[in-house]
């Protein structure tokens, strides 16, 4: 499917078109459109993907999509929204929806100490298009609902006064139209090497190469739904790998790490004799079956035999061993015969590379056998399903090559195993599979938070989940036998929904490992020992307890702490404890994506050093749309977030919070006022005595968002406690003098500077880094500040590498007040 119908709204009495087309050998010739599941009379057999529906009535809204077939196949689309609105009805409220954000320790709102002030928010919910809007199958500009007007607001703080900007009122107007990009790293599964200057594919079209160290960067395409992504690598050591990569629909970049398998050595086979080679004898474990290989079978592009010397290399993943899930190709989907792509369970995938001796050219071979060991296939339910696939490189999906059936006839002597068998003929596709269509489908919900507070409002979004579903051993959940399928999900402002197999009859039948990820970092899931809480976990009893919930270090305490292991019980829908998540049967998947936060759900959070972050323009960095052009603004652009730090050393017992003030410095708008605030805390030298180092975020200078004058901005670094400023680091100090004007620097407490405009680097403490997704750059411009190089990274500080500026700290006599405690009480006088 090439081309989805789109979410449309409309008002009663207008028109609408949708439209979808999809590709395929031999071309589609019908086209059938369905309206909640029902398909339209008068839809059968249309020639293009194009419905026309004239004078809407509000019972025509819901929810359309298409199903494309020809003789190979079918395939649905996926469904549209259509939302029909009373005449006069709005699609959006002016007033604002509630949306809060910390205010800094100094700035408590109420008696009870909240910090927390309501700045408002508009939903990006679509708006009616107008009488004049094309009704044609182009992409529609289309409006949406935002920001009409803010207004600026004074907050009473602890001896000054805060300006914080709020949303006054929404309205419709043009929608934002974020990029969409894919982001990552390409390296060999086994040695972590990058794949250099690797081909990238999208569909059949080739859109670029790796870099040096393996990274890539992808624009998704408009309309896409599956990012079906082919890595190549150039030099043939490594498999290429075919991934649908999870991306964020409402834009920004996702992170992804990529695994390629390295090509088993190529054995050299006599083509004019039967061969067979075993498949997945690695690791001393029993293959589990072999490729059969006839005299003869070997044949040239032409279509010649070639009975030479064939050099044969087959790379299997096998699912017993868990290291190769991260490496497996595609998502383990088909379409089925009413086009719905649902999930396969594999028992290995294998790809072959056959070759001339001589001359090295391919080789294709047309009459082979796989031989399957039935002693593999652990469910006796899968014997009878069991069938051999090949993976369409283009569309990501796997195609039925052949069922595998009991062998015939009579075992060979001394032979006591029982194969299944199947027929194939390996000629342009070299990726095949042993799966197993499987029905017992759930959906797991998931939220990650900001931190262990788990507050709705500091939910993140962009953050990659990805479950692998596992098969336990019987009477031993927590030791997998093997993996059968994975899938990720990109969280949204409620979470994500996970597709995981699952059973009523068993809770243990099908576990699952979840993991999250954001911008590459691992965030951490709730802790299962010494004891359960389920408060913190996300679900109540009794259904944790059937859950079976275990973090990665539940046994072994020195095990990392960012995986969490579940039994995937389907829920008893006469059970009224597990009718409210976290598993949700298949059907009721728009309950889960739903369901509210108060809701059983499981949850990851992100381990912080102390920080803490205030812009006066409010702006969640996790979603794109909800940036808003001001001359206040932190981020002046929302296509391009460029993230600056500063790395201060600190001589002294402890760690010390620092703080970055960040105001106009030159630009005749914003001179004076504040653009936010950024405190961290210092983070100790695992080498370096007494001696501890703070990376701290600081407002770039540039072009703010009429991108007509740029501003150096006025940053003011200052540390708590009572610390004197020792060393400015040398080539900082010439550029600023070299660019004036200089800020004062006469309080030996703090250190000054009006942001430098170009981008500096480790020589002089600064580190910048410019993304498309604001999280993922300051978290590389955090990982080389803490590595102190401008091309490391590092969690482990480095407190005396690459440093700006550096403060002596000592513990305050009693009853006097530090440097930093004065700017808090009296910023003025300070």
């Amino acid at each position: 499917m090439v081309l989805h119908p789109a979410a449309k709204v409309r008002e009663a009495g207008q028109d609408v078109t949708f439209c979808c087309k999809a590709s395929g050998t031999p071309a589609p010739q019908k086209y059938f459109w369905y309206h909640n599941g029902t398909q339209l009379e008068g839809t059968a057999q249309r020639a293009s993907g194009r419905l026309s529906l004239r004078g809407l009535a509000p019972e025509q809204a819901g929810t359309y999509h298409c199903k494309a077939s020809s003789e190979a196949g079918a395939i649905r689309s996926a469904p549209a929204q259509l939302t029909v609105l009373a005449q006069g009805q709005q699609s959006c409220r002016a007033e604002p929806e509630p949306s809060l954000v910390e205010l800094p320790s100094e700035c408590p709102q109420d008696a009870s100490g909240s910090r927390y002030y309501n700045v408002g928010r508009c939903p990006a919910s679509p708006c009616p298009g107008g009488p004049a809007e094309p009704s044609g199958c182009g992409e529609e500009s289309g409006r949406c609902c935002g920001v009409r007007r803010m207004e600026l607001r004074q907050v009473q703080c602890t001896g000054s006064v805060l300006p914080i900007k709020v949303v006054a009122e929404c309205g419709c107007g043009p929608c934002a139209r974020p990029r969409v990009l894919v982001q990552g790293r390409v390296t060999a599964a086994d040695t972590g090497e990058p794949l250099r200057f690797g081909h990238i594919f999208l569909g059949g079209r080739k859109v670029g190469f790796t870099g040096y160290q393996g990274s890539f960067t992808i624009e998704v395409p408009p309309d896409t739904q599956r990012l079906v992504t082919r890595f190549v690598d150039g030099e043939q050591r490594l498999v290429d790998a075919v991934k649908v990569l999870p991306f964020d629909r409402r834009g920004g970049a996702v992170y992804q790490e990529v695994k390629m398998l390295r090509k088993k050595e190529p054995v050299e086979l006599d083509g004019g004799r039967s061969n067979a080679i075993p498949l997945g004898e690695a690791g001393g474990r029993e293959p589990v079956g072999e490729l059969v290989l006839p005299a003869g079978a070997f044949l040239r592009p032409s279509g010649e035999v070639f009975n030479g010397t064939v050099k044969a290399s087959v790379t299997f993943v096998d699912p017993r061993d868990m290291a190769t899930a991260s490496a497996a190709s595609s998502d383990l989907s088909f379409a089925d015969a009413e086009g719905e792509i649902v999930p396969l369970r594999t028992y290995g995938m294998f790809a072959v590379d056959f070759r001339e001796g001589d001359s090295g050219a391919a080789l294709q071979a047309g009459r082979a056998q796989v031989r399957m060991d039935a002693g593999q296939v652990w469910m006796p339910e899968h014997l009878q399903k069991m069938k051999l696939w090949s993976l369409n490189p283009e569309s990501g999906l796997w195609e039925e090559e052949g069922v595998l059936r009991p062998a015939g006839g009579s075992r060979r002597k001394r032979e006591e195993r029982t194969f299944l068998v199947g027929n194939l003929e390996i000629r342009e596709r070299r990726l095949f599979n042993l799966d197993v269509p499987e029905d017992r489908r759930c959906f797991v919900k998931v939220r990650a938070y900001s931190n262990e507070k788990f507050n709705p409002y500091e939910q993140l979004e962009g953050v990659v989940i990805s479950l692998i579903n596992l098969e336990p051993q019987p009477g031993f959940p927590s030791n997998p036998r093997a993996w059968g399928r994975f899938d990720s999900v990109v969280t949204g402002a409620n979470g994500a929904c996970l597709p995981a197999f699952c059973d009523a009859q068993r809770p243990d039948a099908y576990t699952a490992l979840v993991t999250a990820t954001l911008g590459g970092e691992e965030l951490e899931a709730v802790a299962s020992s010494p004891k359960l809480n389920p408060n913190a976990v996300g679900v109540a009893q009794p259904y944790l307890g059937k859950l079976g919930y275990r973090r990665s270090d539940h046994e072994d305490a020195a095990l990392k702490k960012t995986a969490f292991q579940i039994n995937v019980a389907k829920p008893d829908p006469n059970n009224v404890d597990e009718s409210n998540g976290p598993i949700y049967s298949y059907r009721s998947l728009r309950e889960c994506e739903e369901a509210p936060v108060s809701a059983n759900h499981l949850r990851f959070y992100r381990v912080e050093v102390d920080k803490y972050e205030y812009n006066v323009v409010p702006f969640k960095e996790s979603d794109v749309t909800s940036w808003t052009g001001d001359y206040l603004a932190w981020w002046p652009n929302p296509q391009e977030f460029r993230a600056c730090f500063i790395k201060v050393q600190l001589e002294g017992p402890q760690e010390y919070m620092v703080r970055s003030r960040n105001v106009g410095g030159s630009h005749p708008r914003t001179r004076g006022q504040l653009y936010g605030l950024r405190d961290s805390r210092s983070v100790r030298d695992p080498l370096l005595d007494n001696t501890s180092g703070a990376c701290v975020e600081f407002k770039c200078g540039g072009m703010l968002f009429d991108q007509s004058l740029v501003d150096r901005t006025l940053v003011s670094i200052v540390p708590q406690g009572s610390c004197r400023r020792t060393a400015i680091n040398g080539l900082l100090r010439d550029y600023l003098s070299r660019h004036p004007p200089l800020a004062d620097n006469n309080h030996t407490g703090a250190f000054s500077m009006l942001a430098p405009l170009d981008p500096l680097g480790h020589n002089y403490g600064i580190y910048t880094v410019t993304d498309q997704n604001p999280r993922l750059a300051k978290e590389i411009a955090i990982g080389r500040c803490f590595a102190g190089t401008s091309d490391g990274f590092s969690r482990e500080m480095r407190a005396g590498e690459g440093t700006a500026v550096t403060f002596s700290c000592q513990e305050r006599p009693p009853g006097r007040e530090s440097f930093f405690q004065r700017l808090l009480s009296a910023p003025a006088e300070a």
